[in-house]
């Protein structure tokens, strides 16, 4: 589990040169021919660990029921992202990780409710769940690092 989250770390470091690196502006616009926008890739990353590790395993998720809302599965950009949002990504992004990491460590996670995802897989545990948003995660880096080219 411990190489697993050490991915999640490189990954949200990845991400968190994102919020670094531009303005609130520039994470809100929607490239031509983009369906979303850089910050809605970053909350939707921060809502889907939560939602595929804490909901599926019926332990209360870090994320409010209004961020699952505005960035879940099959959601996309309908507001203009605020600073105290982006300030609330920019904490989210690390705290939810190091939290997970505690309850792994501390095997909070006993019950799992198994969920086939869009790709065909089966998830059946948190640790399938773990390892799913590191590949999860990935697609959406790869998302980014292409609008980032045309804003």
């Amino acid at each position: 589990m411990d190489q697993i989250l050490d991915i999640t770390l490189t990954s949200r470091k990845i991400v968190s040169q994102f919020l670094k690196g531009y303005t609130l502006a520039q994470l809100n616009t929607i490239p031509e021919g983009f369906n979303n926008n850089l910050i809605w890739n970053i909350g939707h990353i921060i809502v889907t660990q939560q939602v595929l590790v804490y909901k599926l395993s019926g332990l209360p998720m870090m994320v409010s029921e209004e961020m699952v809302e505005k960035y879940k599965k099959g959601t996309k950009p309908e507001h203009i992202a605020t600073q105290e949002e982006l300030a609330e990504m920019k904490d989210l992004l690390f705290e939810t990780i190091n939290q997970t990491k505690l309850d792994f460590e501390n095997k909070n996670f006993k019950n799992f409710t198994e969920y086939p995802t869009s790709t065909g897989y089966t998830l059946k545990s948190a640790q399938d769940a773990m390892a799913f948003n590191d590949f999860h995660e990935g697609l959406h880096i790869g998302i980014m690092m292409s609008i980032r080219k045309f804003i």
